[in-house]
């Protein structure tokens, strides 16, 4: 390469791609040029906030000729082809794990590159972590003694297992799972220790996906590389935070915690019997102290912009990019024959596994065509599955519109129906509304500005809207949020009646949002006719729900949760089958046109009384602590002024005190509307409330 910025694309819009993005713009030497994805609004949102150019193919780029190189951000099935396309196209190539499907691919990967004489790098970016460097400078140099082993786990919840969304590439197949999770285990080993043999392979805490296909949640891993033995562990249950490699030598033990950029290493002393195990700990605990000030003042100086993720892509592309702006030989952490040895691990792990564990199960035979009348917009997500399945059991055969083909649905293929189609594409919706009686629009957009709220989720609640007119649909029925609602003042009760503030600036977008669709929305139905019911769910539980509900507070891991205020005031929760079961009712009730239900259950638990019932019920006491309002406003404040004043970001929301206090609920609710025009009765009793929200809901995934 030549000493001038070496230019860089990325294939792939998605979340991935903002942490890419970001590193690549504080990686010296490098331009982010170029953004390309099938979606051409997405390519250009990304583009537009980098400072680089849109496409919507890959063909467009590479003739473009903006690009030295690329980072393919695509799912997993893409990777072979399009890194293909890539490197005989002249560009280099960086590829997210996994980045190939088999050994065998990335081989054909390495091998184009060799062709082309351009590089391939794997993006295993966790071996760019600064602590890993630590740990890999204590071993060369013998800080550890003579190897003779080592730990890596990866035990973190992945809650899709468990509560979806299910048409995810890595839930597709059992070996997904440890092509998308194993490189960053089987990564550390290869650079560490050299080619792994699998000796062994464990299957552990098996789940069940819609259509009864078992998925293993837990992978233990026995290998040998060299003379040292290795134990790999994947946990993907609730499990605390244990993202780490524990390396044993004979003069001491090094633990990394790759998801924190921590090093901590226990070492002998020569101190006799009584000092020694005090001078152990010690030094132990000033370890720790100064892990902990170290990432808490890179944390601050930074404004919380270097997290440890982030400073694993950065530690990544230096490792990729300044080799290659000097045309030395690749860095192995990253290189193409690494990858390779990598993914033949993974393919040998695979052949080791039990037999039988690694199938799918058959799809359930279709004996005729669904024809549908009812139309899910949403339908994969935890309400819309149940929805689905409560309008299967009335009779109804459905539509499901989704990003896929595919969805939670192989066991009733003859009633249940997915769709690809893009909510922006009125055209489209109308056709696939054709023949539909009742739409569901449970559709929702996450967004970081107010404009792109107002492009993803307003106007695409519009478009929806103008479609299902078009087609003549009857029923149009649209999911908003409680959230919308101030629920800041608990001597005021919440009905229908209560309006949403005039000014909602202040408010969280998702709130805002929702509240600016359900204006838009019940506009329509008053100029226009639009026959349309709002719903607004409340704090939903039960199966097929996430134990790490933000509703109720915010997370640290499983086994920690800050809830929002004190705890005491009842929440307004509600049980998923209720829910379904409230929205079914809306579809042949005239009353119900024009109108807004709060679907809220009956007066149940607080915050705390929800964490205790979970004690009671599953003998799994959290840490529970509150949490100050005010200081949390604080906080948000002093993050709004610098980033509006300091680093000059645009559309940052003005917080308000108001806004934090209703995430705590303080306003109670009626549900006598929803009772009274519905005939809704949700559960009652406090007993069987928790059984299907708690005993019965698979909270912890086993």
């Amino acid at each position: 390469m030549s000493s001038d910025s070496i230019r860089v694309g990325l294939i792939g819009a998605g979340y991935i791609a903002s942490w890419h993005a970001d590193a690549l713009r504080a990686t010296p030497g490098v331009t982010l040029t170029a953004i390309c994805d099938p979606s051409f609004g997405a390519a250009q949102g990304l583009a537009n906030a980098c400072g680089a150019r849109a496409f919507d193919s890959l063909e467009a780029l590479i003739s473009a000729d903006v690009c030295d190189a690329v980072h393919i951000l695509t799912p997993p099935q893409l990777h072979h082809r399009l890194a293909i396309q890539c490197l005989t196209g002249g560009l280099h190539v960086l590829v997210e794990k996994p980045v190939a499907e088999s050994a065998s691919q990335t081989q054909e990967i390495e091998s184009a590159a060799q062709a082309a004489g351009k590089r391939f790098h794997a993006g295993h970016n966790f071996l760019g972590i600064p602590a890993y460097q630590r740990l890999k400078d204590q071993i060369a140099r013998g800080a550890l003694g003579r190897v003779s082993g080592a730990e890596l786990n990866w035990c973190f919840p992945l809650s899709p297992l468990r509560s979806g969304p299910f048409g995810l590439w890595l839930l597709r197949e059992p070996r997904n799972l440890l092509l998308e999770l194993g490189p960053h285990l089987m990564g550390f080993a290869v650079d560490l220790f050299g080619t792994p043999e699998i000796t062994h392979v464990t299957l552990t805490q098996p789940v069940a996906l819609p259509g009864s296909d078992i998925r293993p949640q837990g992978w233990r891993i026995l290998a040998r590389a060299g003379h040292v033995d290795l134990v790999l562990t994947l946990s993907l249950v609730e499990t605390m935070d244990d993202r780490s490699v524990t390396v044993r030598g004979s003069a001491a033990r090094a633990r990394l915690d790759f998801a924190s950029d921590t090093l901590i290493v226990d070492r002998e002393n020569a101190s006799d019997l009584v000092v020694n195990p005090l001078r152990r700990q010690l030094d132990q605990s000033w370890q720790h102290l100064r892990e902990g000030l170290r990432n808490a003042r890179v944390q601050l100086f930074s404004l919380n912009t270097r997290s440890p993720y982030g400073l694993a892509f950065q530690g990544m592309n230096a490792g990729i990019y300044g080799p290659l702006a000097r045309n030395r030989p690749a860095d192995a952490r990253f290189s193409g024959a690494s990858a390779v040895t990598v993914m033949q691990a993974l393919d040998d792990t695979i052949a080791r596994a039990p037999a039988g564990t690694m199938t799918i199960a058959s799809p359930a035979v279709q004996t005729r065509q669904p024809k549908p009348t009812a139309m899910v917009i949403g339908g994969t997500g935890f309400i819309g599955r149940a929805l689905t399945r409560r309008l299967v059991a009335n009779g109804h055969d459905v539509r499901v519109l989704s990003r896929g083909r595919s969805g939670p649905f192989p066991d009733l293929p003859d009633t249940v129906e997915t769709l690809g189609v893009s909510l922006t594409d009125k055209d489209a919706l109308t056709q696939a509304m054709q023949g539909i009686d009742v739409v569901f629009n449970l559709a929702k957009s996450m967004d970081k500005t107010w404009e792109d709220a107002l492009r993803n989720d307003v106007a695409v609640a519009v478009t929806i809207a103008e479609a299902a007119q078009a087609a003549d649909v009857r029923r149009l029925i649209y999911t908003g949020t409680i959230a919308s609602y101030d629920m800041s003042d608990p001597g005021r009760r919440i009905t229908e009646s209560t309006g949403f503030a005039d000014d909602m600036t202040d408010r969280n977008i998702y709130a805002r949002s929702k509240a600016e669709c359900e204006r838009r929305l019940m506009q329509m139905h008053r100029d226009q006719g639009l026959p349309l019911v709002i719903a607004r769910p409340g704090i939903v539980v039960g199966a097929g729900g996430p134990l790490q509900h933000w509703g109720i507070g915010r997370w640290h891991g499983a086994g920690a949760v800050r809830i929002w205020g004190h705890g005491y005031n009842t929440l307004p929760f509600a049980l998923i089958d209720d829910v379904a079961d409230g929205l079914v009712r809306m579809i042949d009730n005239n009353a119900a046109v024009g109108q807004s239900f709060n679907l809220i259950g009956e007066p149940m638990l607080s915050a705390r009384g929800y964490f205790e019932a979970i004690h009671r019920a599953l003998g799994a006491k959290l840490r529970v602590s509150s949490g100050n309002l005010s200081a949390f406003y604080a906080s948000d404040a002093v993050k709004y002024l610098l980033k509006a004043h300091v680093l000059r970001r645009r559309g940052v929301i003005r917080p308000s005190l108001a806004d934090w206090k209703s995430r705590a609920h303080f306003s109670p609710f009626d549900n006598a509307h929803p009772k009274a025009v519905l005939g809704w009765r949700p559960e009652s009793d406090r007993t069987a409330f928790v059984e299907k929200a708690i005993t019965g809901a698979n909270l912890f995934g086993y």
